[in-house]
């Protein structure tokens, strides 16, 4: 941050959040005053155990995850609305001074006044907006979350930061000071401290705040993971300001890619590497032979962050950890999902974990390794999944198939029998453990949203936005795109791997990739303008924005469903039907005294069948080569059960029922529909 843009404000502080500021620090340092103590609480244990370092935490296989992106989701405060000077920094840079804070309700595509004026197009000026989500919104909606069924949440990064998305880090060590209560009393306090010295940090009101969310969210059950980026900062980034004064005589100079120094005897000018070319994203420099290798394992690749930014990150995960240094982790976060892992060293990754793990043994951390050649393969995550590195990763690699064969999307999966083939795919060669705490999702800040990714039927992600699309539906879905999202909603919810929520999705929200998907929430007591305008001046019907109680009700039903039979999260799974010519889909979740049975027709023709425990499509069940299939348990579990066992209808989604008379069991399935049964 620039220091004079940030002042002592002679508005009313909130006291009791200023004086904590002060006693925290206090608690810290009761537990290391000595530097020599303070050096050890960041450095790598050599002796932790395996199982410590090696366990994926039991919490997370049975987790329902809801992603919040703090900016967009509710703002609680009316005192802490941004401001022009504390987005200086976050692209795009040239806003105009007219510049305010836009109104919640506002049609997302229509342009304020200020964008008017700028005469800049609206997916420029789109990025400048701000809605005052914070904290306190937060706070007040953890009631609605917990009544949802969520039991974790994933913040996309809090770190105080000039931009929306916040991936450009002005300091790692504090939230956001626009998320918490006094922005301007933060900003001074920061300014007080020697960022590189973690003991002079101080605890703004926006820290204290979010440590009094972690202490509402545990009364509520509710877990809480932190967003961070270890592979770059932004450009207001203290130790990147201090290069740009110093270039090659600032002590940070080694921890960036910089190619060139200013050197006007050489003729050079001063030059780096942003990530993905991205100015304000300075990207670290990695340190060590093959540097920049993409070979995870090799010992050819023994590359590492530089030693100091290692430490400054290890300081900065330990207070959010432990809080108060007193090894009470119950007041800190749980663990982290970490941005753009695949392109970090290894060997950092691996001294991250020891790390995360001595402080905490039950942190969970999860990791975006996503793409391996863009736009057509997904990256294989096995190799950060071996319980060295993460214990899952963010799992795209189960929606993709997913809907292709549900959705009909590119490449379409037309058959049961491929899509078997595929999903199967995703989760071999790793752990039990590791499959059932993967975080499936459908959408997250960085796609489509759910319903716009299965409306359009194109590649997933590829030119899934009007700016590169022109063609590229905008709109609310159509009814047969919602009775698909009910499948594929259904099989996750039924699945192996923790079922993970993008927000509003369970409102019904709808939006292209980003920023269309970063729409603020459609509360339902907030009044919107109905969608209409369009970006590119298309003409386009009007919708209504509003709460969708028929989806939310659907969310809760489905969480509900997971959460009372527990075998759908720490079950094994058999696919015991894969009928390509009727199109139906059937699987079973058991362990060793409960058998769920889901059944999912895809056809858009009604279908009947008898279900008999005895009958196993051999052809299917040679598919299946994960761990996680446990056909062997899934013998013990069906001896248990008799010719005279009953079959109960846990739940069903278009229409779809049983019939028990004459003895018999017949699922009745009509088109785009499916059904979970209990046998007893």
């Amino acid at each position: 941050m620039r220091t004079q843009h940030f002042h002592k404000s002679n508005a009313r502080k909130p006291r009791h959040l200023l004086s904590l500021s002060f006693i925290v620090p206090a608690l810290f340092f009761m537990n290391c005053s000595a530097n020599e103590t303070t050096q050890d609480l960041y450095a790598v244990p050599d002796n932790l155990p395996e199982e410590v370092i090696n366990a994926v935490p039991e919490w997370a296989r049975e987790a329902i995850w809801y992603q919040i992106f703090v900016e967009r989701f509710r703002s609680g405060d009316d005192n802490n609305q941004p401001t022009l000077w504390g987005i200086e920094g976050s692209w795009p840079h040239n806003k105009p001074d007219t510049w305010a804070p836009t109104e919640w309700g506002r049609d997302w595509y229509s342009k304020e006044d200020w964008a008017m004026e700028s005469g800049l197009p609206f997916y420029e000026t789109v990025h400048m907006r701000r809605y005052g989500g914070d904290l306190q919104g937060v706070i007040d909606k953890l009631d609605y979350l917990a009544d949802l069924g969520i039991t974790a949440i994933y913040f996309n990064p809090l770190n105080d930061s000039p931009s929306l998305h916040k991936y450009d880090v002005r300091n790692y060590h504090h939230i956001d000071i626009f998320f918490g209560p006094d922005p301007e009393g933060d900003a001074a306090l920061i300014a007080g401290e020697d960022p590189a010295d973690p003991s002079t940090w101080v605890w703004t009101s926006a820290d204290l705040l979010f440590l009094e969310l972690i202490k509402q969210a545990r009364v509520r059950d509710i877990r809480v993971i932190m967003d961070y980026s270890w592979n770059h900062t932004g450009s207001t980034f203290w130790a990147w300001k201090d290069v740009l004064e110093k270039q090659q005589e600032s002590e940070y100079a080694d921890w960036y890619r910089i190619d060139t120094f200013d050197n006007p005897e050489e003729g050079t000018s001063f030059s780096y590497r942003g990530w993905a070319g991205v100015a304000e994203l300075p990207e670290f420099r990695r340190h060590g032979e093959g540097a920049y290798l993409p070979i995870i394992h090799s010992e050819l690749a023994p590359a590492d962050l530089h030693p100091e930014l290692k430490r400054h990150i290890f300081a900065v995960t330990r207070r959010w950890l432990d809080p108060y240094s007193n090894g009470d982790t119950s007041l800190g976060v749980d663990g982290f999902r970490l941005d753009v892992a695949e392109l970090i060293p290894a060997r950092f990754w691996r001294e991250y974990r020891k790390f995360v793990r001595s402080i905490n043994p039950e942190a969970y951390l999860v990791g975006e390794l996503w793409w391996d050649d863009w736009p057509d393969k997904l990256l294989n995550p096995n190799p950060w999944l071996q319980g060295d590195i993460f214990d899952a990763n963010m799992n795209y690699r189960w929606y993709m198939p997913t809907r292709s064969y549900f959705g009909a999307a590119e490449p379409v999966i037309a058959v049961p029998g491929v899509y078997v083939v595929h999903i199967d795919s995703v989760s071999s060669g790793v752990s039990r453990d590791v499959v059932l705490a993967q975080m499936n999702l459908t959408s997250s800040h960085d796609s489509p949203r759910f319903m716009t990714s299965m409306l359009n039927k194109g590649q997933y992600k590829y030119r899934a936005n009007p700016r590169e699309n022109r063609q590229y539906n905008l709109r609310r879905a159509d009814e047969v795109t919602i009775r698909q999202m009910d499948m594929v909603l259904l099989k996750k919810f039924t699945d192996a791997g923790a079922p993970h929520i993008w927000m509003g999705d369970e409102m019904g929200m709808w939006g292209a990739d980003d920023p269309d998907t970063r729409k603020p929430l459609i509360w339902p007591d907030i009044e919107f303008e109905p969608e209409s305008a369009d970006p590119f001046n298309r003409r386009r019907g009007t919708d209504t924005v509003t709460f969708d109680h028929s989806r939310h009700q659907l969310y809760r039903e489905l969480i509900a469903l997971r959460r009372a039979n527990p075998v759908l999260a720490l079950g094994g799974k058999t696919y015991t039907l894969a009928d390509d010519d009727r199109l139906i889909l059937g699987y079973e979740r058991y362990d060793g005294s409960n058998l769920i049975v889901v059944l999912m027709n895809s056809d858009d023709v009604e279908h009947q069948l008898l279900y008999d425990t005895d009958t196993i499509d051999a052809a299917v069940l040679a598919l299946q080569s994960n761990p996680v299939h446990d056909l062997r348990l899934r013998e013990e579990t069906l001896a248990g059960l008799s010719s005279g066992d009953e079959v109960d209808l846990l739940y069903s989604i278009g229409g779809a029922r049983i019939d028990t008379t004459d003895g018999n069991t017949e699922i009745i399935l009509p088109p785009l529909s499916g059904i979970v049964l209990r046998l007893k």
